[in-house]
């Protein structure tokens, strides 16, 4: 890979072994999923307003997640 750090091609390589495929096939995915949070601002515009602060969404999330 040209312009990689060696030590980001030296995680790749591991990765790539532990999952027996490709540096170069893990490369691309790991690409592909950071590559998708640019549209995440879009999407969060995008859906109708329901009032709704983060803080609650965040303190709902808490209450289900201690409620298991």
């Amino acid at each position: 890979m040209r312009n990689v750090p060696d030590d980001v091609v030296d995680r790749l390589e591991r990765m790539a072994k532990r999952q027996g495929i490709s540096v170069n096939a893990v490369a691309i995915r790991e690409l592909a999923q950071a590559s998708r949070v640019v549209d995440n601002a879009a999407l969060l515009e995008s859906l109708p307003q329901r009032g709704i602060t983060m803080a609650q969404i965040i303190d709902n999330l808490d209450e289900s997640r201690s409620a298991r």
